[in-house]
């Protein structure tokens, strides 16, 4: 049986694990809540209207908006609380791009090592994904791509490229979620066609096909981020002017 007492020699209690357990809710509520475009970009985290939403007090949100900016959807500001990260065009061309090289590398290593259990589980979370996608599910389909993504690189057993990973998504996900909502029902389309491309070459362990597949998946979500950050801060500036 593993020892439930750490290095430092203290036992974990039940108080422990339940404090540890609300701490993950939290921070999924919370980022959730910032990934959906609750907060316009660049606006302040109105951490009592948060507070009073969640049930909680400023010191647990606070130790989750930490999380929040170490995986880059929000920034800290000194004693000034926290703002929801902006990001221009360039800083999504350059994103995307490394994006596309860690998953076009991940498909690659995946198919050395991904076992029939895995792929099973991909395969799963695929056809979940398709009836997000068939109901106009957007916050359905959008969890289960992004875990669909995120077995991928686990799979290719590289801690290091699992960390590089893990840091750039935190800083795009929030705009990956709203390009959905600017795409036409045909790109969407699209996009499903491109997961059927990537989940049978991850069953037929096409390391290059997967790789490419990948690569120019990352490539036209860029497109479509891009697309949507341009129709968003000119819609915004319309608004601005009529005002």
């Amino acid at each position: 049986m593993k020892s439930t007492i750490p290095e430092n020699g203290m036992p974990i209690t039940q108080s422990d694990r339940q404090e540890a357990s609300l701490h993950g809710e939290i921070l999924l509520r919370l980022r959730d809540y910032v990934v959906e475009g609750n907060i316009p970009e660049g606006a302040r985290v109105p951490e009592r209207q948060l507070c009073e939403m969640l049930g909680i007090s400023r010191t647990p949100l606070r130790e989750a908006l930490k999380v929040l900016a170490a995986e880059g959807l929000i920034e800290l500001l000194p004693n000034r609380g926290a703002r929801v990260r902006q990001l221009s065009e360039r800083d999504l061309e350059e994103l995307f791009d490394v994006m596309a090289g860690l998953e076009s590398l991940a498909g690659r290593l995946a198919c050395e090592a991904i076992t029939d259990e895995e792929v099973a589980a991909v395969e799963r979370l695929h056809y979940e994904m398709y009836g997000y996608y068939l109901n106009s599910d957007m916050h359905g389909y959008f969890q289960a791509n992004q875990r669909i993504h995120e077995s991928i690189v686990a799979a290719a057993r590289n801690e290091t490229l699992r960390a590089a990973y893990a840091n750039f998504a935190g800083r795009i996900r929030r705009v990956r979620y709203s390009a959905n909502f600017a795409r036409k029902r045909q790109r969407w389309g699209e996009a499903m066609r491109e997961h059927e491309a990537i989940l049978d070459a991850l069953r037929r362990r096409a390391a290059s096909e997967l790789s490419d597949i990948l690569f120019q998946h990352l490539r036209n979500k860029r497109t479509a981020a891009i697309e949507h950050l341009a129709a968003a801060r000119g819609a915004t500036a319309a608004t601005s002017a009529g005002g």
